[in-house]
């Protein structure tokens, strides 16, 4: 392949978008012949010509194997998994290679039950667990390898925003800011409103068309390199041209998305339910209680214990060193707010001088915090020793303690001070209808670096939409934000 070549097809969205999945078509197969291949080697050994009867037919495992090869392979690929819009997403991807893979050994059971097949359980004992392993990791290092791609650029999908300015304004925005979905915001359309500002805040993208006439937004797309067009609040284009502006978009190839006005809702939360040819977007009510709650909690009090356990010589070692730095007690405990309000003490490991609370008033001037909290990156109320184990956050590891007592979560929103609470807009108080946690997604999206808002807009996002699949996922991307060290002071 040229650099030409090459070049082009991680820029040419007509290219790529046929590229990438047969890459994981690729990937995929060689985790199931992995999979199949050591269930087969390790059930039945190098030379086994173990057969399995049906009927009067004797097939080998061999044979066996490279049938349920080919249809599993087929089951992951009929699942969608392997979609141009899921490839890179993550979570999402995973959930379908995983669902696929039960559904599918689920069949081999029913098969083997319904026509009385005595198939080694052995055998599919080995290649389900090796298999779904295998082919999550394959999906993940191509979901990698994808996502840093589109951070420089490539795999990338140019976007027409068309609806209100503000509309406009908003899409570009969240766009822009996770750029490993592959959706780059390139121009917008605004029917029925103008090109330049009246307040002279003009758009971050250049404005195609104004007008409500699909002929006039269908030639403007086609004399830009447009590739995906999305519809956001305010178009101001009545519902049979968004109709015929789609039949204008399928003919071209060109994909129409919808971008309701809903902000930080996950995924399962959202149900699509077609009432005389409307789809409408349910949006489940997010709670936390029940066996839901029962299984957080349980995740929270195992995964505390065996921290707690494995990290024992990580709690001695950084309490002598507390000890000998300097003059003071080892842990350091503060009134943070919990659940609803509730003041509980959170304990961590001193890492600044004994009188630090004392000093704030002092400080307060000199903070680069994100306008509520107190954050200094020179701070000089901590001691030499501080430094190091907040730098690695190891001066939170006591904060195990109170997840055991039922005042924290290992996975939840920040704990805040009661004077930040104080200070707290109406909605920001959603933050305390679930327990504050030692990690969460602001710990692993920046830490001391983000803004107020981006801080409060993580947080939220947690409370509207927990899922235990999401508190694993932190938890493995905390250990890599910990040693990456980023905004950490």
């Amino acid at each position: 392949m040229t650099l030409i070549e090459s070049d082009t097809l991680l820029t040419d969205p007509s290219k790529w978008c046929q590229f990438l999945p047969r890459l994981v078509g690729y990937v995929d197969a060689l985790a199931i012949i992995a999979a199949m291949t050591t269930a087969q080697l390790v059930r039945f050994g190098p030379d086994s010509h173990a057969q399995l009867t049906f009927v009067n037919f004797d097939p080998s495992y061999w044979m066996i194997s490279v049938v349920l090869a080919i249809v599993w392979w087929l089951a992951i690929g009929s699942s969608g998994s392997r979609d141009i819009r899921v490839l890179g997403t993550g979570i999402d991807e995973y959930k379908d290679v995983t669902r696929a893979t039960v559904y599918f050994f689920g069949g081999i059971a029913i098969v083997s039950y319904a026509f009385q097949l005595n198939t080694a359980r052995g055998y599919v004992g080995i290649a389900l667990p090796v298999g779904a392993v295998l082919l999550v990791v394959g999906r993940w290092a191509v979901s990698k390898w994808i996502r840093k791609n589109r951070r420089n650029g490539s795999f990338t999908r140019n976007v027409l925003l068309l609806g209100s300015p503000s509309a406009v304004v908003h899409l570009f925005e969240r766009l822009e800011s996770s750029p490993e979905a592959g959706y780059h915001a390139a121009a917008a359309a605004l029917p029925g409103f103008s090109f330049t500002s009246p307040t002279g805040n003009e758009l971050p993208v250049p404005v195609l068309t104004v007008s409500t006439e699909v002929s006039d937004i269908v030639s403007a797309i086609d004399n830009s390199e447009i590739d995906v067009v999305a519809i956001s609040a305010g178009s101001n284009i009545k519902p049979r041209k968004i109709r015929e502006l789609g039949w204008e978009l399928q003919s071209r190839s060109i994909s129409m998305v919808m971008a309701p006005a809903l902000t930080d809702i996950a995924g399962p939360r959202i149900h699509t339910q077609p009432v005389a040819g409307l789809p409408l977007i349910h949006v489940s009510t997010p709670k936390l209680v029940g066996i839901q709650a029962g299984v957080k909690r349980g995740f929270d009090i195992v995964g505390a214990l065996l921290a707690m356990v494995l990290l024992s010589p990580v709690f001695l070692l950084t309490a002598i060193a507390i000890k000998l730095g300097s003059p003071g007690p080892i842990f350091y405990k503060q009134e943070r707010v919990g659940t609803l309000g509730e003041v509980f003490q959170m304990h961590k490991f001193r890492s600044m001088v004994v009188n630090a609370d004392e000093l704030v008033e002092e400080l307060k001037d000199d903070s680069t915090g994100n306008g509520v909290l107190f954050k200094m990156k020179e701070d000089p109320r901590v001691t030499k020793v501080g430094a190091f184990i907040r730098r690695y956050s190891i001066d939170e590891l006591p904060q195990l303690w109170n997840v055991l007592k039922g005042d924290m979560s290992m996975v939840g929103p920040r704990p805040p001070l009661k004077s930040e609470v104080d200070q707290y807009e109406r909605y920001v108080e959603r933050r305390l209808l679930v327990k504050p946690g030692i990690t969460g997604l602001w710990q692993v999206s920046g830490r001391s670096d983000l803004t107020w808002d981006e801080s409060v807009r993580l947080d939220l996002f947690y409370v509207e939409n927990w899922s235990l699949i999401q508190d694993l996922t932190i938890m493995v991307r905390t250990v890599k934000a910990v040693f990456g060290k980023a905004g950490a002071y």
